[in-house]
């Protein structure tokens, strides 16, 4: 008994599971954007009426440009195919809208309710963050198209090794 005990401790501390965690965050943070995007693109004639300018931009092609960023890097970032260079986008497009709050609105972040869910553009960056920090892992496009490329120039997989 005390034997089965050990190995399952081991089991459940000793071994990571990081690249099936990133598939993971990939999948959960492309589907949330995602949604937002689709919800977004459905609503556009009355969300564009209140999108407001922003960098000169008109608002409903500045709502437009956040459609296509929502729903075409959340696609890329959950296959996995061009990972950190997909993040960025949506990383710069939360840090706008952070600021945006920050600036433009009458209540500070911290005192608004679940109604008025400002902690999101937060929450989005630090997941983006992450993403374009630890990249996609093996269970992506990108690492198999690394291969692909490494195995074309009869090079070693060594390079891949950290990933």
């Amino acid at each position: 008994m005390s034997n089965i005990i050990k190995r399952t401790y081991i089991r459940i501390t000793g071994y990571s599971y990081t690249n099936m965690g990133r598939l993971f965050l990939r999948l959960f943070v492309g589907v949330m954007l995602m949604q937002f995007g689709i919800r977004q693109w459905a609503g556009f004639e009355n969300i564009s009426e209140v999108f407001p300018t922003i960098i000169g931009i008109d608002g409903s092609v500045g709502l437009g440009i956040l459609i296509a960023i929502e729903i075409v890097c959340s696609i890329f970032i959950m296959f996995g195919f061009c990972t950190r260079l997909m993040a960025l986008p949506p990383f710069l497009t939360m840090l706008g809208c952070e600021i945006f709050l920050l600036t433009h609105t009458s209540q500070a972040t911290y005192t608004m309710s679940w109604s008025n869910p400002a902690y999101l553009p937060i929450m989005f960056m630090g997941i983006f963050f992450f993403i374009m920090l630890v990249g996609p892992g093996k269970i992506s496009v990108d690492y198999f198209l690394s291969l692909h490329f490494i195995h074309s120039d009869n090079q070693s997989e060594s390079e891949l090794e950290e990933v």
